[in-house]
């Protein structure tokens, strides 16, 4: 594949006849990095812990940074789940109230509600952060746990929650989504890349 890369790097100038913005040889070895993995011959998963591996690839450079940005600061999350029929759901979610690292994330949710059964049936899930106005979009798949204790539940109540949960923080409908991420796909600069999380 390095052979290949540098190969094809030296018509950078061939490629830039065709782009409105031309780009610069190294950053057309930076796409080429991240796309060409992606092909059969040369499909590989990318371990994003893997500090090593990522910092030899500016293409790929900031990953987990770009995930936490997006959890932190879009408003939105999407989260999925799987119903008796094998069928995926998707819902809008507030962002996660809390995470650690991109692996684990936090939601609050209705403790009845038809989601919640089927994380309870089937804890497969998957959540997606979408940047519409940067064209960037962040699938993180894994298994959703649903957690009713005091502990969890207090450690992301805000002030405010009562508007949905009128009994407080021990409403029995209000409890806690936490996800825990084993891997994803990310779509950023028109590529895009699966991953895993050790």
């Amino acid at each position: 594949m390095e052979e290949m890369i540098e190969h094809c790097a030296q018509f950078v100038n061939a490629v830039n006849e065709g782009l409105e913005k031309p780009i610069t040889k190294e950053e057309y070895i930076g796409m080429m990095k991240t796309y060409f993995p992606q092909l059969k011959r040369w499909r590989q998963t990318l371990d994003v812990n893997n500090d090593e591996a990522m910092n030899a690839n500016p293409a790929l450079a900031g990953i987990k940074d770009l995930i936490a940005q997006m959890a932190d600061k879009l408003p939105i999350a999407y989260i999925s789940s799987v119903d008796q029929e094998g069928f995926p759901w998707t819902k809008a979610m507030l962002k996660p109230r809390k995470r650690e690292g991109i692996k684990t994330f936090y939601f609050t949710t209705n403790t009845f509600s038809i989601r919640v059964a089927q994380y309870k049936a089937n804890p497969k899930a998957s959540i997606y952060f979408c940047d519409a106005k940067g064209f960037k979009g962040m699938m993180l798949r894994g298994t959703m746990e649903v957690l009713t204790d005091a502990a969890s539940k207090e450690m992301i109540w805000r002030n405010g929650d009562e508007q949905y949960y009128p009994g407080g923080v021990t409403d029995p409908n209000y409890c806690v989504l936490k996800f825990t991420a084993s891997d994803g796909r990310f779509y950023s600069d028109f590529y895009p890349r699966s991953f895993v999380i050790e």
